[in-house]
C-alpha cells in the first residue's frame, strides 16, 4: 500500500506577476490541461491528492528578477494561503536573486516572520548570472545561519544562452531544448558545480542545496564530477562529499525507475525526496511511479517511507498528515 505522500516542488502563480511573466509560459498553458486555474489556485484541492497529504508550495519560475515589492507580495500571498490550510500547505519562499542583499533580507523576513521552510529560486537571473561570485556571499550566509535550504529551481534562458540551442529546426524545438526538454537541467547541474568550484561549501559548509529531476543530470555523471573536480584547486571536501552531505535530490517530473537505480546506487537514501512538479506534472502520475517504485524491489518499506515523507520532515521541521485534505 503507498505511503504518505509530502511533495515540494509545487508551484502557483502570484496575481501580482507581470504579463511578461504569463508569456514565458505559452508552450506549457497551450499543452498543460486547466494550467493557467491550477496555477493560480492556492487551496489544498485539488493540489492534495493521491496520497500526498502535505504541500510545500513555491512560485513558478521566472519571477526571481522582479521587483521587490512583488517577491514580497507574492510571499505574503502564499503564507495567506498556508495560514488556511496550515496542516496540509507549508511554503518555500521566492527571492530577488537579482540583489543578494535583498535576497538575504527577504529569505530572513520569510523563515522567521511567514514561518517558511526555505527558498525555492530561480536557477539564474534573467540576464543569466548564477550565485557563486562574491557578492552572493550575504544570501549564502543568511542561508547557512537560518538553516534553509534553497532549492535551485530551472528558469528560462537569457537571451544569450538561448543562443546555444537555435539551429536548423523550429524555434519551438530550440526553446524546448533549452528549457525541460534538456536545458533546464544541465544549467542547474551546471551551477553546482560552480557552486563547488568557488569554494562555497568551505566557506559556507552548513548550506543546503536542493534540486529536482532526479538529480538534475549530476548523479549520472558523478563519478567523472569527482575524478576531474581535483584539478579545480584545493578543497576541504571532495566533490562526492559535498554531495552526499549538503545536496538534496528530488524526483520531480521524472517518472521512471531507471534513473532510480542509478540514484540508489550513489545517493544516500536520506537525501532523495518524492516530488510531482504540479501542475506541470500530473499527481497520479506521480502515484503510479510511486507504486511501480514499490514493485520494483529496488528499496525496501522503510526506504520507501524515506522518500515518500520521512526525509522532507526531516530536511524541513514539517509532518505528514495522515490523509490528505481531499
Amino acid at each position: 500500500m503507498p505511503p504518505p505522500l509530502i511533495t515540494l516542488e509545487e508551484h502557483f502563480f502570484s496575481p501580482s506577476a507581470p504579463p511578461s511573466l504569463t508569456a514565458l509560459y505559452s508552450e506549457q498553458l497551450r499543452h498543460v490541461p486547466h494550467l493557467q486555474s491550477q496555477l493560480l489556485s492556492l487551496t489544498p484541492t485539488p493540489r492534495l491528492t493521491h496520497n500526498i497529504t502535505l504541500s510545500i508550495l513555491s512560485h513558478a519560475p521566472g519571477l526571481s528578477s522582479s521587483p521587490d515589492s512583488v517577491i514580497r507580495t507574492a510571499n505574503d500571498t502564499l503564507f495567506t494561503a498556508i495560514a488556511a490550510s496550515p496542516s496540509h500547505l507549508a511554503g518555500f519562499a521566492t527571492l530577488d536573486m537579482d540583489s543578494p542583499p535583498l535576497a538575504a533580507s527577504e529569505l530572513r523576513r520569510c523563515i522567521t516572520t511567514l514561518r517558511f521552510r526555505g527558498a525555492l529560486v530561480d536557477n539564474t537571473t534573467s540576464t543569466g548570472t548564477f550565485f557563486d561570485a562574491p557578492a552572493y556571499d550575504i544570501f549564502w550566509a543568511a542561508a547557512e545561519e537560518l538553516n534553509a535550504p534553497i532549492y535551485l529551481h530551472p528558469t528560462w534562458a537569457a537571451p544569450a544562452q538561448l543562443e546555444r540551442y537555435r539551429g536548423n529546426f523550429s524555434e519551438g524545438a530550440a526553446q524546448s531544448m533549452a528549457s525541460s526538454a534538456f536545458g533546464w537541467h544541465s544549467e542547474v547541474g551546471l551551477h553546482v558545480l560552480r557552486l563547488y568550484a568557488s569554494g562555497l561549501f568551505d566557506r559556507r559548509p552548513g548550506v543546503k542545496l536542493i534540486i529536482g529531476h532526479m538529480g538534475e543530470m549530476i548523479p549520472f555523471m558523478l563519478d567523472r564530477i569527482q575524478t576531474l573536480s581535483k584539478r579545480w584547486g584545493e578543497y576541504r571536501r571532495d566533490f562526492k562529499t559535498v554531495y552526499r552531505e549538503n545536496i538534496w535530490i528530488t524526483t520531480s517530473g521524472v517518472w521512471s525507475i531507471d534513473p532510480m537505480r542509478c540514484i540508489l546506487a550513489n545517493t544516500p537514501i536520506d537525501h532523495i525526496l518524492y516530488s510531482v512538479d504540479y501542475p506541470f506534472q500530473r499527481n497520479e502520475v506521480g502515484l503510479e511511479w510511486i507504486k511501480e517504485l514499490e514493485a520494483s524491489g529496488l528499496v525496501d518499506e522503510e526506504q520507501l517511507n524515506a522518500i515518500a515523507y520521512r526525509n522532507a520532515e526531516k530536511l524541513l521541521g514539517v509532518t505528514a498528515p495522515k490523509e490528505s485534505s481531499s
